[in-house]
């Protein structure tokens, strides 16, 4: 077991400015023997949860923390940092948190360095720290630390103030940091550094500011610093002259670490010092806002209250309560009780009905949500799922726990209308967009680097055209290279093309942006930041934005238990909005777009003649080929249409159109499998089918059989 553990590490997730990824820190931590591991990216807790669920899985214990932007002043000033008189704008300072409300301090910490302190960087100031100083430990970072910068620039007397200051507030939870990077101001630091901990009784610690992995990333690391300055294909640059003045700030094993420390070994054990302190573990527990109960109902509780709006909606749909619909309402709302899911039912229909209320259009309903005889009770869905064998447990299974998932469409020119009734009911701070990180994918990663290193944006392009999206995913440089297309790429003797192939592959997939999901919002019982960190989104058109996001992507959101909900803009439903609109208005014709008749034969023919143009998910070339040759004439067909027509299951459309007249046999693997698929012509089109036929054949129940349709869907064998 190592000695020693690295507490002042970056990962892809300070943006632009670090390659490694967390999983790449983890394995080094544990390659050499490392009791525990710390990450530190700037500013920001973007890696946080990844990085810990990695350590966990790993049996390393996670630091989590930040090097925070410390402002020159107040968070308030908006003060541009001048380099003549060395005054700058911000200082670094490294916090980790040690136990829970360390961590709640740090996501307090981070959230408002953006909303109030932001000016370049998300910047804390003194009374910010003075208040979230709980559970954290604090150390003076980098050479450009709050203290380490006052040596640099001469300013003894004030490095010691400002050290005695931390000290002050932190107690024993503050420590000198001392690094070595070879660097011309280096020696300065270690000489003075270690005499103001001594004077003061502080202990210091030896860090490593961790950018890369090994030293081989060191000219990748800095391509990638010049992506980030937007270095322009015809300025000469040498890729060599590293922006950080050496090669150094790599991950160095524990070895390497006490050798270059071995005049302060102090430095090295009071690492570990710092990891015993550091005990924070996660503990998921589902969050929702809290959904008020209207005084004019009786209901006791959220699940009475559900109940009895579910069973008015249920008199409003249907003219006779049949034994099926009753033993299928019963069962899902017993499902929804016990999985704890009311309140998202709740919420849900209420912001749906707003939405209605504020004449915002709404779509009928899509993915497996349409499954739910609640949901279509509710008005969240207008299709009744019992007609088309629309199962359940394809949305909630009562087998496997799995947060509830419901896309809802709203008119684009209308979506904010409703985002906006979710603020003022629920808060403004409780609602938050979610995060999402923008990679350097083959292609992005060939155009980036190839204008770093000069290579003309001709043969870049012929490099990125050649390289295919296959199901929605741009292939990889090593398979990509694999291709004919690129077999002279491939076996290039021009040593800028091998340095492009070399430095692409080397920066593939780390983050490049930063950017917010077109749907998602998260919804909190209070204020956001009391349950996830936030930042705020980039400025548009000149203008400073007021929208926040949060800093985990929508996946850990999910994971940690957080409602996120999406508001997808389809500006379909705004094109039949405005039809709607001009037959009213010239022909004086009011048409019920959820009453229509989906047996009209004229709607057919034009579908049937390709006449597609505008009608979500109908309107490309290939689709309008494909519904001149299957020439749909009911609903069935259409929507086996739009299940066959993506990656995958697109190949099956010739068989399903030849089988539909009489062209090709129509056969079943199993005679048990024509129950099942004699409505799709012997062919698996939905996802309902598969667990139909998992239940018919090898007697699963249907909560099993959907755990086998969500592995089938992953590629999972076991």
């Amino acid at each position: 077991m190592s000695n020693f553990v690295h507490l002042h590490n970056h990962t892809h997730y300070s943006i632009l400015d670090a390659v490694t990824s967390p999983q790449e820190l983890v394995d080094a931590a544990v390659n050499d023997g490392h009791p525990a591991v710390a990450l530190t990216d700037h500013g920001v807790m973007y890696g946080v949860y990844e990085f810990y669920k990695l350590a966990v899985a790993k049996n390393i214990k996670p630091i989590l923390g930040v090097e925070a932007y410390m402002a020159n002043g107040s968070r308030f000033d908006r003060v541009q940092t001048n380099k003549a008189e060395k005054k700058k704008n911000y200082f670094h300072i490294l916090l980790h948190a040690k136990d829970e409300q360390g961590y709640k301090n740090l996501m307090k910490l981070t959230s408002l360095g953006f909303t109030e302190g932001f000016y370049y960087k998300p910047r804390i100031d003194k009374e910010l720290l003075e208040k979230y100083k709980e559970g954290i430990i604090c150390s003076s970072a980098c050479m450009g630390g709050v203290i380490n910068a006052f040596i640099v620039d001469g300013q003894i007397e004030k490095a010691y103030s400002e050290a005695k200051y931390y000290q002050d507030l932190f107690g024993d939870d503050f420590y000198i940091e001392i690094q070595n990077h070879f660097l011309k101001n280096d020696p300065l630091i270690l000489e003075h550094a270690p005499k103001i901990a001594k004077e003061l009784g502080i202990k210091i610690i030896a860090t490593n500011d961790i950018h890369y992995i090994s030293k081989d990333f060191a000219i990748p690391h800095n391509i990638l610093l010049l992506i980030r300055d937007g270095v322009k294909t015809d300025e000469q640059t040498n890729i060599s002259d590293l922006k950080y003045g050496t090669a150094e700030y790599y991950f160095k094993s524990s070895q390497e670490m006490q050798e270059l420390f071995k005049e302060f070994p102090e430095a090295i054990s009071n690492t570990l010092e710092i990891a015993d302190k550091c005990d924070f573990r996660y503990t998921k527990h589902t969050v929702y806002p809290e959904f008020p109960i209207p005084p004019s109902s009786n209901a006791a509780d959220l699940n009475d209250y559900l109940r009895e709006l579910v069973y008015k909606g249920l008199n409003k749909r249907f003219d006779d309560l049949t034994e099926q619909i009753s033993d299928r309402i019963e069962y899902e709302l017993n499902v929804i009780t016990n999985m704890g899911f009311p309140g998202y039912f709740l919420i849900v229909s209420n912001f749906i009905d707003a939405a209605r209320e504020l004449g915002v259009s709404v779509g009928p309903g899509r993915g497996s949500a349409v499954g739910s005889l609640v949901a279509y009770s509710l008005g969240i869905t207008n299709v009744n799922p019992l007609p088309y064998d629309l199962l359940f447990e394809r949305f909630l299974n009562p087998e496997r726990f799995s947060m509830p998932d419901i896309d809802i469409d709203f008119s684009d020119e209308k979506r904010d209308l409703v985002i906006n009734y979710v603020k003022q009911k629920y808060g403004e701070d409780a609602v938050a967009q979610i995060v999402t990180f923008g990679k350097l994918s083959s292609r992005q990663a060939f155009t980036d680097v190839g204008r770093v290193l000069g290579v003309s944006l001709s043969k870049v392009k012929e490099i990125t055209k050649s390289i295919p999206v296959v199901r929605g995913k741009v292939t990889k440089i090593k398979d990509a290279l694999q291709l004919s297309d690129l077999q002279w790429l491939r076996d290039t003797n021009d040593p800028n093309l091998k340095s492009l192939i070399e430095y692409a592959t080397k920066l593939e997939d780390r983050n490049r942006n930063v950017g917010t999901h077109a749907a998602g919002i998260v919804i909190t019982p209070g204020d956001v930041t009391d349950y996830v960190p936030i930042y705020r989104t980039p400025e548009k058109e000149g203008k400073q934005s007021i929208e926040v996001a949060t800093q985990f992507s929508m996946t850990y959101l999910e994971e940690i238990g957080l409602l996120k909900m999406d508001f997808l803009g389809l500006k379909t439903l705004s094109i039949i909005e405005h039809t709607l609109d001009m037959i009213e208005l010239n022909h004086n014709i009011k048409i019920d777009i959820d009453k229509i008749d989906f047996e009209d034969k004229k709607t057919y023919d034009m579908i049937a003649a390709g006449d597609t143009l505008a009608v979500f998910q109908f309107e490309s070339d290939g689709m309008q080929e494909y519904l001149k040759r299957l020439k749909p004439h009911n609903l069935e067909e259409l929507t086996a249409m739009n299940a066959l027509y993506r990656p995958g299951p697109m190949e099956n459309i010739p068989d399903f159109i030849d089988r539909k007249y009489g062209r090709k046999k129509i056969e079943y693997l199993h005679p048990l499998m024509e129950k099942v698929l004699k409505t799709t012509y012997g062919i698996i089109v939905y996802q309902e089918q598969v667990m139909q036929l998992v239940q018919l054949i090898a007697d699963f129940t249907l909560g099993q059989a959907d755990i086998l349709r969500r592995a089938m869907g992953k590629k999972q064998i076991s």
